[in-house]
């Protein structure tokens, strides 16, 4: 900090936004006002985007807008914006694919230089402070882009039409509709088997993303046909991350990327969202192998997602973990030394988890080599062989071990909790804790989840206005400001609303889905060419007119969390499933796969969350419905739960009173009228596309049918 005078963003809410506020540059939120003043002043507008879990926006921020000189170059030569990318990603969206269009790269930090009415004409990401790596200093970029602004108006003015033309362009899908087809599952499949790495897991070289969203379309694809091809790809992929460093082997949860191609040496913030879509693919890959190992690390995410990023006095999952503790740091929590560890460990703890977690003198870190990533490198096995210990005393020495590294990083200076709570990613949270909750039985997790749900609807959603896009900012002292809500939030929403109704069978959560789902086709649903853009429509909210905000986009592509369009449309379909609404919801979310119809295949993996559309559209839904209390219901619910596939869903209904009154449109057409439900039996009834079997009173004949029905549906 290099001033204690406070600029403008002292008023802010974002916590990204709050960090800056002690700059010496004169910074201005995204708004009317910094626009208005560009254009008084004829200067350019400096867009910084970044988040508050973002390194080397820290470090940009420390190297130069710290830094008096640089500050002196952009407020007399610039208008200075600063945007979190967290609350306004409907920004960052748009300039991402600007800067990407001029240099051919993005991320965060993204700098972006603008005309003063918000159009973009040159960007990157990372600028040095000084001239270095093939990289011109910033202060020199400033100097050269505020008197090309001037001097070459003409050639600034062209080439920020060609860079809005390339944003209207990237997701429009113009022209790339068509019938949609059952076989761009496999297409996309197929892409992930071309790009699975054998020997390391996962998907690609270095660096390397989970991909959530296409592991769990090969698990599905393997539940429905068998394919061992495919169990091998997601079983290898799971068992090394979980094995990596870009696991917390002492806390748990995942950091968001490995650097290499071992998922070895991660960047280490934590986002809620990635480990929300692992903890699916852990619950699901359990489901579809039986293997304990999965279970045990989805336990582990939430045990860690429990421990930090939970409001547990109000419910809601706060949004990430910073990767460091101060500007100097890079991932020093979370490494160990040889002497740290030997430090805290007896001799005995000590050379067993030097062995099991691979720490030495030279670690892998480059800017500390002492420095150790924490991961799996020897079995038990190994190692009670290697010291001539049985494997009960390895197992033991490991887990008072593992507990003393633990207490032992606790006291280490922690790295920052965003604690704002985020519609759009607390509803992937809270399906993730149901999906775990039903599979593994744990029913503080599916607590936990319905009360959060209960708050984002208490706080989030107004019939008048919607879904908001942030529930409550991580700083206490901050002003409570409303952000619209976005398609990703209405999407991801209405399905945690599906996710309760059939973890509880209250027709309230139902109820809500719908509500908010009809929403989301009036705001942001295209009613001329189909799919839904990302805002919502003009005169829906404010600020359409600013920048590049005017910019129609579809978002298709997973990155990371699933793409709008995608789930929207999963939405509607089991929306459909429960027969409401008629022929609606279906007819528009197969209107939206169409949008893409013609290309999703070659999006490969990055379409995967469509894929997983195309099976909610193209296999009839299978829905169990048990009704009845005690052991036999218990039983039965159990053996419905148990396999894995999109498209399956099980309610537990109480009795005959809950059978009529918690049921949604079609099934309350038929359930209650069974003969079998007047007498009080206890039973399974196995629905599929609107047709509903005989009941059904023996689990493994139910779990044989399920079976057989997923099988055939595949």
């Amino acid at each position: 900090m290099t001033t204690q005078a406070l600029n403008s963003l002292a008023k802010a809410s974002s916590a990204y936004l709050r960090s800056a506020m002690h700059q010496p540059i004169q910074w201005h939120e995204w708004g009317e006002e910094a626009f208005a003043t560009a254009q008084r002043e004829n200067k350019p507008i400096l867009l910084d985007i970044g988040a508050v879990w973002c390194h080397w926006c820290h470090v940009m921020d420390r190297e130069s807008y710290d830094d008096p000189e640089v500050a002196q170059i952009v407020n007399e030569r610039f208008i200075a914006v600063k945007v979190d990318r967290d609350e306004r990603p409907d920004i960052d969206s748009r300039y991402q694919v600007a800067v990407q269009a001029v240099s051919g790269q993005g991320g965060w930090p993204l700098t972006a230089f603008l005309t003063p009415d918000g159009k973009p004409f040159y960007g990157g990401t990372y600028f040095p402070p000084t001239d270095g790596y093939g990289r011109p200093s910033f202060k020199r970029v400033l100097v050269s882009i505020a008197d090309a602004y001037h001097d070459k108006n003409g050639d600034v003015t062209e080439q920020a039409k060609m860079v809005e033309s390339a944003i209207s362009q990237a997701e429009s899908f113009a022209g790339q509709g068509g019938d949609f087809s059952p076989a761009v599952i496999d297409t996309i499949v197929k892409s992930a088997v071309r790009m699975f790495d054998p020997r390391n897991g996962g998907f690609g070289n270095a660096p390397k993303f989970p991909h959530s969203a296409a592991l769990d379309l090969l698990i599905d694809q393997y539940a429905r046909s068998g394919d061992q091809q495919l169990r091998e790809i997601f079983v290898t992929t799971l068992e090394k991350m979980a094995r990596g460093g870009v696991y917390d082997q002492l806390a748990g949860g995942f950091h968001r990327y490995s650097v290499d191609e071992r998922w070895v040496v991660p960047h280490f913030e934590k986002m809620c969202y990635d480990n929300s879509e692992l903890l699916k693919n852990y619950v699901h890959a359990y489901q579809a192998t039986g293997s304990e190992f999965f279970a045990s690390v989805a336990r582990d995410v939430i045990r860690w997602m429990d421990e930090w990023l939970s409001d547990r006095e109000h419910g809601g999952f706060y949004a990430s973990q910073d990767a460091d503790y101060s500007m100097d740091d890079d991932g020093d929590y979370f490494t160990w030394t040889l002497a740290e560890t030997q430090a805290v460990l007896s001799a005995a703890e000590a050379s067993v988890a030097n062995l099991y977690y691979d720490i030495n003198e030279i670690g892998e870190m480059h800017h500390d080599p002492a420095k150790n990533v924490l991961y799996i490198r020897a079995s038990v096995e190994e190692i009670g062989k290697r010291l001539n210990l049985p494997v009960e005393q390895v197992e033991s020495l490991l887990q008072t071990a593992k507990k003393k590294m633990y207490a032992a990083r606790l006291q280490r200076p922690t790295p920052y909790i965003d604690k704002t709570v985020y519609t759009g990613w607390n509803a992937l949270c809270i399906s993730a804790y149901l999906e775990a909750a039903k599979a593994l039985n744990l029913e503080s997790a599916r607590r936990f989840a319905l009360r959060s749900l209960d708050r984002v609807l208490a706080e989030g959603w107004h019939a008048e206005r919607g879904l908001a896009h942030v529930i409550a900012y991580s700083d206490p002292k901050a002003e409570r400001r409303h952000v619209p809500g976005l398609l990703d939030d209405y999407a991801f929403t209405t399905i945690a609303c599906l996710d309760a109704y059939e973890a509880t069978a209250d027709l309230t959560y139902f109820n809500f889905a719908r509500r908010i789902a009809d929403t989301m086709l009036e705001l942001f649903f295209d009613p001329v060419s189909g799919g839904f853009f990302d805002t919502q429509k003009a005169g829906s909210a404010d600020e359409k007119s600013l920048g590049v905000l005017g910019t129609r986009r579809k978002p298709f592509q997973d990155s990371p969390t699933p793409a709008g369009n995608s789930a929207a449309a999963i939405a509607l379909l089991r929306l459909h499933a429960y027969g409401s609404s008629d022929q609606n919801y279906h007819d528009k979310a197969q209107q939206t796969l169409e949008v893409l119809a013609a290309s999703a295949g070659q999006y490969g993996i990055f379409a995967a969350t469509y894929g997983i559309a195309a099976v909610h559209l193209a296999q009839p839904d299978t829905q169990v419905i048990v009704v009845g209390s005690g052991e036999m219901a218990d039983r039965l619910a159990t053996a419905a739960l148990a396999p894995f596939a999109f498209g399956k869903s099980v309610l537990k209904l109480a009795g005959n009173e809950a059978v009529v009154n918690n049921l949604p449109p079609k099934l309350a057409q038929t359930i209650p009228h069974l003969p079998e439900i007047k007498t009080g039996k206890t039973m399974a009834v196995v629905c599929s596309g609107f047709t509903c079997q005989p009941p059904i009173s023996d689990p493994e004949e139910l779990a044989e049918k399920l079976r057989l029905a997923l099988v055939t549906n595949g």
